[in-house]
């Protein structure tokens, strides 16, 4: 997994919940990390990290393209995305979220965007 995106503590929770979920547990976690295109409309909450493969991670994912989805992406993929402008993705540092990537991802799919 690219380390530039997490920081330890967070790819750490990552990895826990991917293992958890990997385990067979039925768990509904709050999203750990939030990235976005700088110069796109694209974003995603991410739960976890599959700890077998750690450049596979699930969560919400938004394209900007008014249809929001649940599902597993590649972080190498995301890597490599640009906006207009050429800017990287960035990881929101001050990202904090309560509620369970269920709720947020029923709001997102009615509104069309995250």
């Amino acid at each position: 997994m690219p380390s530039t995106l997490f920081p330890a503590h967070l790819r750490a929770k990552l990895l826990a919940n991917g293992a958890r979920s990997g385990a067979g547990e039925d768990i509904d976690p709050v999203p750990v990390v939030k990235l976005f295109t700088p110069d796109a409309n694209a974003t995603w909450l991410l739960t976890e990290i599959d700890p077998d493969n750690e450049d596979i991670a699930f969560g919400l994912c938004d394209l900007g393209l008014g249809c929001p989805e649940l599902g597993s992406v590649s972080l190498s993929e995301i890597l490599s995305v640009r906006g207009r402008l050429g800017l990287p993705v960035e990881r929101d540092q001050h990202f904090v979220e309560k509620r369970p990537i269920s709720a947020i991802a029923k709001l997102a799919r009615q509104k069309g965007c995250i």
